[in-house]
């Protein structure tokens, strides 16, 4: 049996007596069907799991529009909030308190969906988000505004639910397209972010580009209240149980995972909530990863937030020419989603066909270690390009290989958590995110200092070979992670 995230962390037990365990018979074990049950997320139809995919796609899609909208304007947003006078540092931490609020949000709703369930945890956090940008809309002073931003940071539920809600429907074979799909929506929303919000902000005000943001959330969130069904299996397996303790009248029914389970919520919650921090320090092959994810998706911030500068200041562009520029970093996107979608599975089909048809984790890895090499490279010809003022298409080209080469690091990595940790897959995504969140507040912060003392070329270089120093991760894990993985109880083969 494989472990579960409702069972204690220090728990070492790994298979159930089918006679007869604390007084509860094999009989009184409530499981699904495996002749098939039209209530195991794994047998739904297809069509109705990729509507849940496409779904989760524009909420993420709608977070980072909204994250990434005030960026150009955020001078804009401290001036008419301080009546004329532009602070500098509470221009940046408008936009980096994002970052430290969505780090602390999934130590939160990781554990809540462990508990309670997807549904309820996803259609929360989406009610806080509306919430606090509604907040954020009729702000009327600088410190209003930034709790605002922080409070809409903490309830963004879609970065960890998504992949796991993706390995609730899909098995390992299925799973690449999908989880291709809710990673690129992100980088779309913030491309699309700079252009959009710039256009509306000069036409209508900064308020209006954050009414827009709460306009997509709502239509999200009636669509999730609506349409989206419970998806973890130890949630739809507990409701099946309590439904069926009170057709038949035997008390005794139980999941297989609720038969030694003697704790309160609160306490599961508790140990849902440090369980990431827990997986983390206990699987030092998630430790390696999060690492090298965590440095190749703060290049995406560090991208965003030069950008914009160097197309006005270096290549005089006005501010809404500037804003469709980012579009060439979607485009570079998409064309990695587009080679995603037709090789992650293909190569892992290939791949466990060759070890005789036994599958694992790593197989997910060749297409990482591509980006591994591509993404460094294509960061330091960004800032070359930039300080030579070579020609606009040449900056846009190196732009969009930024877009697609992190596409070919993080959407593997993201798959790999999924199918290494199983039903860890949200506490080992948390510690993803949490990591990368951090990473992605700090490391940008060091760009302008770096470009100030050596000028754009060598100061983005620096960056760059950050990235070239942590290469050599995602081959070590490639080539002896099966192995490698089993020192950790979370992510040990069953």
């Amino acid at each position: 049996m494989q472990m579960d995230e409702t069972e204690p962390l220090l728990a070492d037990v790994r298979i159930l007596d089918t006679e007869r365990c604390d007084g509860i018979s094999h009989k009184d074990i409530v499981d699904f069907n495996v002749d098939g049950d039209a209530e195991n997320p794994i047998e739904w139809p297809t069509t109705y799991k990729w509507g849940v995919v496409l779904l989760l796609s524009f909420m993420a899609f709608t977070v980072t529009f909204t994250c990434i909208s005030v960026v150009p304007i955020a001078n804009q947003i401290v001036y008419d909030l301080e009546d004329g006078h532009v602070s500098k540092s509470a221009s940046v931490l408008l936009v980096t308190i994002w970052e430290l609020g969505e780090a602390a949000g999934p130590l939160l709703i990781a554990p809540l969906s462990e508990v309670f369930g997807r549904y309820p945890v996803m259609n929360g956090a989406n009610v806080l988000f509306i919430l606090a940008t509604v907040l954020a809309a009729m702000s009327q002073s600088t410190p209003i505004f930034i709790g605002a931003r922080a409070l809409t940071g903490l309830s963004v539920a879609s970065n960890v639910l998504g992949p796991a809600i993706v390995g609730d429907m899909f098995i390992s074979e299925q799973r690449g397209s999908a989880i291709s799909c809710i990673a690129l929506a992100p980088l779309i929303g913030g491309t699309l972010g700079p252009a959009i919000g710039g256009a509306i902000a000069e036409k209508l005000g900064w308020r209006w580009v954050l009414w827009l943001s709460v306009c997509l959330a709502l239509v999200c969130e009636l669509v999730f209240f609506t349409c989206f069904r419970e998806t973890y299996k130890l949630a739809v397996l507990r409701r099946r149980a309590a439904r069926l303790r009170k057709e038949t009248g035997n008390p005794k029914l139980r999941t297989v995972f609720d038969v030694e389970d003697r704790k309160s919520s609160l306490h599961k919650i508790w140990e849902c909530a440090v369980r990431p921090a827990i997986v983390l320090s206990g699987s030092s092959v998630l430790q390696v990863l999060s690492l090298h994810g965590a440095v190749s998706f703060s290049y995406y911030y560090v991208f965003s937030t030069t950008f914009p500068e160097i197309l006005q200041d270096l290549y005089a562009l006005t501010p809404a020419a500037a804003g469709l520029a980012f579009l060439c970093f979607s485009i570079g996107s998409t064309i990695s989603l587009l080679f995603l979608n037709v090789l992650l599975d293909k190569i892992y089909v290939k791949l466990r066909d060759q070890h005789k048809g036994v599958g694992a984790p790593e197989f997910r890895l060749p297409v990482e270690v591509l980006g591994a090499f591509g993404l460094p490279l294509s960061v330091v010809a960004y800032g070359w390009a930039s300080q030579l003022r070579l020609p606009l298409p040449v900056l846009l080209f190196a732009a969009g290989l930024v877009g697609t080469t992190l596409m070919l690091v993080y959407l593997p990595l993201n798959a790999y958590v999924v199918d290494a940790f199983g039903l860890y897959a949200a506490s080992g995504m948390t510690a993803i995110i949490v990591t990368r969140c951090l990473m992605s507040t700090v490391l940008p912060l060091a760009t302008d200092p770096l470009v100030k003392r050596f000028g754009w070329g060598l100061g983005v270089s620096v960056l760059g070979g950050i990235g070239l120093v942590l290469v050599p991760i995602p081959i070590l894990v490639f080539k002896f992670g099966s192995r490698w993985r089993q020192l950790s109880k979370y992510t040990k083969d069953a």
